[in-house]
């Protein structure tokens, strides 16, 4: 059954929820929808009281390491951490508390194009079971192209049955933001979500555009149960109105033990 994973982002050492796709060199081009007083800790402790394994802490840039292993070690094997993530840091993640790491940029070469031979590398360090693949992406007419470094570099990797099927002997799940709709609360990429439930040979987790609670019920219809579910700007703990995160911890005791 489809189910709501936490998130954490952290952003110099503060947890933010940010518009990825603002994440450029630029720091004028930054977008940042909220900013916490509450540290990441704070947020992992939450989240553990409440039995949300599954989440994930995010490193938005350098400057996050500090916060990222107090979430960790607040929240032991109940979370996964990604950003900056390589074949050489991995298990110093895994030795903080993380229960998987996620990786994005490391696993391609400048040119964006994969390198299977760091996903073995990865694989022989930590085990396919301790790693999550990131294959956030953005839409190109019917079609998703993997992005890198921040959402800002295109690879040459689409989404398609064929490539996760690759990419599945190499990980235990999937880690799959919308990256045109991330951060807006303005909708979610549906077709994405359909084809992830119809393709998918391993769980992946969705996030990008979820505006509302009854999104989890469109989200389990669409996937047929088999997506789970991220919400970051759409959350009351983040600032907003549109979703209480109360209620989504309700929706899984719901929906999870049916």
């Amino acid at each position: 059954m489809t189910k709501f994973r936490p998130c954490i982002d952290l952003h110099s050492g503060k947890v933010k929820q940010i518009v990825g796709s603002s994440l450029t060199e630029n720091v004028s081009d930054l977008i940042v929808n909220f900013s916490s007083d509450r540290s990441a800790s704070d947020f992992a402790k939450l989240y553990r009281e409440d039995s949300l394994s599954g989440g994930h802490v995010i490193m938005l840039g350098p400057g996050n390491e500090a916060a990222a292993v107090s979430a960790l070690q607040a929240f032991p094997n109940g979370l996964q951490v990604g950003g900056g993530i390589t074949d050489k840091n991995a298990i110093f993640w895994l030795e903080q508390g993380a229960s998987h790491v996620i990786v994005t940029s490391c696993i391609f070469d400048e040119k964006g194009q994969l390198k299977r031979e760091k996903l073995k590398e990865l694989v022989r360090r930590c085990g396919k079971q301790r790693i999550v693949i990131d294959l956030s992406c953005k839409s190109v007419g019917d079609q998703w192209r993997v992005m890198m470094h921040r959402w800002q570099v295109e690879t040459d990797l689409w989404i398609t049955k064929e490539h996760l099927a690759i990419l599945a002997d190499y990980c235990d799940e999937f880690l799959i933001h919308a990256t045109d709709v991330e951060g807006t609360c303005s909708g979610m990429d549906e077709a994405l979500i359909e084809f992830l439930g119809q393709h998918a040979p391993l769980k992946a987790t969705y996030a990008g555009g979820v505006g509302a609670l009854s999104d989890l019920d469109r989200i389990q219809s669409l996937s047929q149960g088999s997506v789970d579910v991220t919400i970051g700007s759409a959350l009351d703990i983040f600032g907003s109105q549109r979703i209480k995160y109360k209620d989504c911890v309700s929706w899984n005791k719901a929906n999870c033990n049916r």
